[in-house]
């Protein structure tokens, strides 16, 4: 079938069916079955998908009026389509590979409300599907705040800690309110162009005034979800107090969702309006990798750890973005394909031992490697990977964002690039303090300090060979996206 209803129904019809299964176990194995079947749906998308041509495919209508999609004679057809092009599938298929793992993750850690854990995991996976598939601009942004209200629940009702409601208010507000400014300005391009069609909007050249305003409006929600520096604040707390399942998938997919809109929307809607901000952007996203990077090594928490590093790679997709070129477009996208890969699977890293020792704090680890060898392995493995090791997925991303930076402005590339030295030295400092040394108290009189399961491992296992095969053949995933970087210039 040559449209995007079966990824769309698959999970659809599984969130409905889950409502009336009573038996908990059943619920899981049904939920992670739907899961798997929508991750297969999209590698079959992937398989028939033309890499040549510059169109978007399997394009689908939405209407919400029904019939012919007209609420009165008068009025325009109130309809959304639906399509993907190479950027956006692989954005779907990241997200139906994270959703299953992310069940995996949690499979026994949630004790309370099991099925309506489920059914947010089911209902994001139908949302965010529709966000990076969706060709209309309130489409877009529709689902872009749909994404809130599950997440609020998963870090609120599931989260860790005490302060987990806390968190869940700060990712929801701290989101929601920059989000109003997109909505304003979406009123605005109406009210210019009369539709809110994506694809009709592709061959509208709006005035360069108009273009600034609406991009300032753009940037104050994206710039927040990316998160980019200084509107990440909510970003560490929500990662700290989420569960497992709600890190991998904030980390994996959700603070995507703002670098995808400025590579969807601004650079070909907006084309004046990004030239003319990008030494600003620029000035900003320099300064979050420094900030994050320098942050990230004094933290004493594994979880925000691991959030600040987030911010400072994100900020290094914002600088390739906003190169403005094919090769920082492609590396910017390949970079975060990789680290919705790499950081999911060190969230859930430190989350294993968590469950074993019930804390988070660095200082409390020490000499992991003569207790758990095979989990210091593949913490190794992904350290080495985050801080963009050759042969792993994200020294490919970092070479073509740091190639394109330097094109631009060697100045600037030559201070991104101290976000890779840095990130070494807290990836390695972290990793010698938890598993090298002597073992500690804590660790030697604990009965918990056993290697990771055969469940764990094959939570892991895909996120390995993925970071390896991706290092090694990067074209398997630059082939589908370069006719549509392309398409984005001309």
């Amino acid at each position: 079938m040559n449209t995007l209803i079966p990824i769309f129904s698959i999970p659809s019809f599984g969130f409905i069916l889950l409502c009336f299964i009573k038996d908990t176990e059943l619920q899981k194995r049904f939920a992670l079955a739907v899961s798997l079947l929508t991750f297969v749906e999209s590698l079959r998308l992937w398989l028939n998908f033309d890499y040549i041509t510059t169109d978007f495919q399997y394009i689908t209508s939405f209407s919400w009026s029904g019939g012919n999609g007209l609420i009165s004679e008068t009025d325009t057809p109130l309809y959304f389509l639906f399509g993907v092009d190479g950027i956006s599938l692989l954005f779907v298929v990241l997200t139906t590979l994270l959703i299953p793992i992310c069940l995996l993750a949690s499979w026994d850690s949630i004790k309370i409300l099991q099925k309506e854990y489920l059914l947010c995991f089911l209902g994001l996976l139908i949302i965010l599907i529709g966000v990076f598939t969706v060709l209309d601009i309130l489409g877009f942004y529709i689902l872009f705040e749909a994404v809130l209200i599950p997440m609020f629940l998963v870090i609120g009702v599931w989260g860790a800690r005490k302060q987990k409601i806390t968190a869940s208010y700060y990712f929801f507000f701290y989101t929601l309110i920059g989000s109003l400014l997109m909505l304003l300005s979406i009123f605005f391009i109406y009210s210019i162009a009369g539709t809110t069609d994506y694809l009709t909007l592709l061959d509208i050249d709006f005035d360069k005034d108009a273009q600034l305003i609406i991009f300032l409006c753009f940037f104050a929600s994206l710039a927040v979800k990316i998160p980019k520096f200084p509107f990440h604040i909510w970003l560490p707390q929500a990662h700290v107090e989420a569960p497992v399942a709600g890190s991998v998938l904030l980390a994996g997919i959700l603070i995507k969702l703002g670098s995808y809109g400025f590579i969807r929307f601004c650079l070909p809607l907006f084309p004046f309006a990004c030239v003319y901000f990008s030494p600003a952007i620029f000035t900003l996203a320099v300064i979050g990798v420094i900030y994050a990077s320098l942050t990230t090594i004094r933290q004493t928490d594994l979880k925000r750890i691991i959030a600040y590093s987030s911010v400072a790679h994100m900020s290094v997709v914002t600088l390739s973005i906003f190169s403005l070129s094919v090769i920082g477009i492609e590396g910017s996208i390949f970079l975060q394909i990789s680290h919705g890969i790499v950081s999911s699977a060190l969230f859930i890293i430190v989350t294993l031992i968590y469950e074993r020792h019930h804390t988070r704090i660095v200082k409390y680890y020490r000499g992991i490697t003569l207790t758990m060898p095979v989990y210091s392995m593949i913490f190794l493995f992904f350290t080495l990977a985050n801080i963009a090791v050759p042969l792993s997925c994200n020294f490919v991303g970092e070479f073509l964002s740091l190639l394109a930076i330097f094109q631009v402005n060697p100045f600037v590339g030559i201070l991104a690039c101290a976000g890779i030295i840095l990130s070494a030295a807290y990836g390695l400092f972290l990793y010698n303090r938890v598993c090298f040394g002597e073992m500690s108290v804590y660790i030697k009189h604990s009965v918990y300090s056993r290697d990771i399961t055969r469940r764990e491992f094959y939570v892991l296992a895909p996120l390995i060979f993925l970071t390896l095969f991706l290092g090694v053949y990067p074209q398997f995933i630059l082939d589908v996206m370069h006719a549509s970087v392309i398409k984005l210039f001309v």
